[in-house]
């Protein structure tokens, strides 16, 4: 996020903002590489019933045809889609 103020100085108090001085949105960033372990997905084990999907926190869960896939660059590794999963598919591991 850029303030705008540091691109214009105000001079007079009309010049500045009555709202937030930062622009709109959300700052989206990898994750920052503190995450200790992932989920990973055993296939043969994966029905689809999307429980994982569903309890995620972070919706970083997607399905990939009758499977579900991780999308790591987001996950914080908090461990409660396997926590979920009935079908033991998800396990997790240490990250290297």
């Amino acid at each position: 996020m850029k303030p705008y103020l540091r691109q214009q100085v105000p001079k007079t108090f009309a010049d500045i903002p009555e709202g937030t001085a930062y622009e709109a949105g959300f700052l989206v960033t990898k994750n920052a590489g503190w995450r200790n372990i992932r989920p990973v997905v055993a296939a043969d084990k994966c029905v689809g019933c999307l429980q994982c999907y569903l309890y995620c926190p972070d919706g970083v869960i997607s399905k990939a045809g009758d499977k579900v896939t991780i999308d790591y660059d987001f996950c914080k590794g908090c461990g409660i889609c396997k926590k979920m999963c009935r079908f033991g598919a998800i396990d997790m591991e240490v990250e290297k």
